[in-house]
């Protein structure tokens, strides 16, 4: 980032435009940024986070005036002309000159303060609301935080009016402000993030004024260090992965209190795919299968990830086909002004946005958090480079709501389990090991897909658990599974039925533990794969690429 100011600003000095600058840089995850009035020109490293009363000397790597230019022409030359940034010189800079990485990331600072608005909100829910159960008060702060990021995200980037926010937080019943909001955007977004004819648990709620406005107020500068209309997708992805790996528990006294998922516990934490491996895969499958095709080929790619999460590889898929489309119009545009599916602007318009959305885009998970999350983030990336003008010419002239609903990509369930898990077992259908269950039929969810025989793309970083902490789906497994074992990992289910989801010309890649390929319970696994047709297997050995895991992947 280059922030251009005017030059009464007084760089050295003034602290606003050094946060500012370092905001920017450090919410878009880039190592250092610049602001320069010309009289003055100062270069920040953004690995660390920037705090409001820094002085404006922090983080600074250099500070010249147009009286060191001269000295210094061959420096800023080699460094920062276009040309020079072209052949990779600024890379090398960055390399070699910031040796020292801040200790706070913007996702784990990003994750804390979502973690805290949970504790916030779960304790007044739980309060206030005594009718609530567990389920109801998860499902309800899932909700509020999705809708209050959603909407600030839409502020930063000009979707939204920016302060909309901060404005029901002035007066009254803060929470019913709020709702107002969330009331209004359903009219225009159609999204079923605000869908209140299926969420019948957030209209009613009481909540306290002061937690609302804590809130909202971290969420606005100088009080947030957070750059919303740059934050990139991958970041919202893996803080709301690790979000989701706890739940909000109630106690006998009806107070709430937040704990690991027992689930999470078992797999050892949660693992969020590192954006160049999900960008690999992606480039592999999706872009593998769609060389040499037409348009309306292309329009027919199914594509699914079976253990979605928060959406990174769906993500992934999405940004792919979307560059694809966009280089395509702009080198082959349409003869009719009305068919076109480009803005003014030369960006794909939202129509063409949301149709490639629903015509290519799948995914299922057995937690409905996660299925909520792959939603909002696959929204917010159809929303990227819209603008209030956009979005009025949308309503005012196709006179439908910008936002695609997604409750027919994105569906909740267990993908190993099928139906007939309840043939054979003696269970009552309404209990709570049913419930934790969630047996999920894949030929009724995606009737459509499977009459053409498949998805063309399984991609996905499935569950790592042995099956020992799994042991009362074991029988199940062991009848439905080729490769069943006794101590096989959750993972090796995974590769099959993900397989088993493809049409005959479709393509595969997961990224997972690389444990089967050593040890007595991947025999089955390494027999079954010679049967397949494998294009390649990277083993990445005893490397790291999970951050805080020691599981090592291929």
């Amino acid at each position: 980032f280059v922030d251009a100011k005017k030059p009464s600003v007084n760089i050295k000095a003034d602290i606003a435009p050094a946060y500012q600058v370092r905001r920017y840089g450090w919410s878009g995850k880039l190592p250092i940024a610049i602001v320069t009035d010309f009289e003055e020109f100062s270069i920040y490293d953004c690995s660390k986070k920037p705090i409001q009363n820094d002085r404006p000397s922090v983080s600074r790597i250099q500070y010249l005036t147009y009286k060191d230019y001269l000295k210094e022409f061959d420096f800023i030359w080699e460094t920062f002309s276009k040309e020079r940034i072209l052949k990779g010189s600024f890379d090398k800079f960055v390399q070699s000159d910031i040796k020292k990485r801040g200790t706070a990331t913007v996702d784990s600072e990003f994750l804390k303060e979502i973690e805290g608005w949970r504790k916030y909100l779960a304790t007044t829910i739980a309060i206030r609301n005594k009718s609530l159960g567990e389920d109801e008060i998860n499902y309800a702060v899932q909700k509020i935080i999705d809708r209050i990021i959603f909407l600030r995200i839409c502020e930063d980037r000009g979707v939204e009016q920016y302060g909309n926010l901060k404005k029901a937080i002035k007066q009254g019943e803060l929470y019913k402000n709020l709702f107002g909001l969330f009331q209004i955007a359903d009219e225009k977004y159609n999204s079923g993030l605000f869908d209140f004819k299926e969420d019948t648990t957030t209209p009613n709620l009481v909540i306290d004024n002061k937690v609302i406005k804590n809130i909202v107020q971290e969420l606005y500068y100088p009080l947030s260090p957070f750059e919303f209309s740059v934050l990139p997708a991958d970041i919202l992805g893996s803080v709301y992965e690790q979000f989701l790996g706890k739940t909000i528990r109630l106690t006998p006294a009806h107070h709430a209190k937040i704990e690991e998922k027992p689930e999470v516990r078992k797999a050892g934490g949660v693992y969020y795919t590192p954006k160049y491996i999900v960008d690999y895969i992606v480039e592999n499958t999706v872009g593998k299968l769609i060389e040499g095709k037409t348009l309306k080929q292309i329009e027919k790619i199914k594509i699914c990830d079976p253990a979605c999460g928060s959406g990174s590889f769906l993500i992934g898929a999405y940004q792919y086909l979307l560059d694809w489309h966009l280089k395509y119009y702009t080198k082959n545009p349409p003869k009719k002004k009305k068919d076109n599916p480009l803005t003014p602007e030369g960006n794909l318009t939202t129509a063409e946005k949301k149709r490639i959305l629903l015509n290519n885009i799948y995914g299922v998970d057995i937690d409905t958090q996660a299925v909520e999350v792959t939603k909002l983030n696959l929204l917010l990336k159809a929303m990227e480079g819209e603008t209030q003008a956009s979005i009025g010419y949308t309503l005012s002239m196709f006179h439908e709501r910008v936002l695609p609903n997604l409750k027919d990509n994105i569906k909740c369930g267990n993908s190993l389990i099928g139906n007939d898990y309840y043939d054979s077992s003696q269970i009552d259908l309404f209990s709570e090991q049913n419930k934790k269950i969630n047996a999920f039929d894949w030929e009724n969810g995606f009737p459509e897909i499977f009459k053409q025989g498949g998805f063309d793309v399984v991609i996905g970083n499935p569950p790592y658990v042995r099956q020992e902490l799994i042991s009362e789906n074991k029988s199940y497994f062991e009848i439905h599974y080729q490769m069943y074992h006794g101590s096989a990992d959750l993972y090796q289910y995974f590769i099959e039925k993900g397989v088993s989801l493809l049409n005959p010309k479709g393509y595969f890649s997961y990224i997972v533990a690389n444990k089967w390929m050593r040890t007595n319970y991947g025999s089955p696994l390494r027999t079954w794969l010679k049967q397949q047709r494998i294009i390649e297997i990277t083993d990445f050995g005893d490397l790291p690429v999970f951050e805080q895991a020691t599981t090592y992947p291929c």
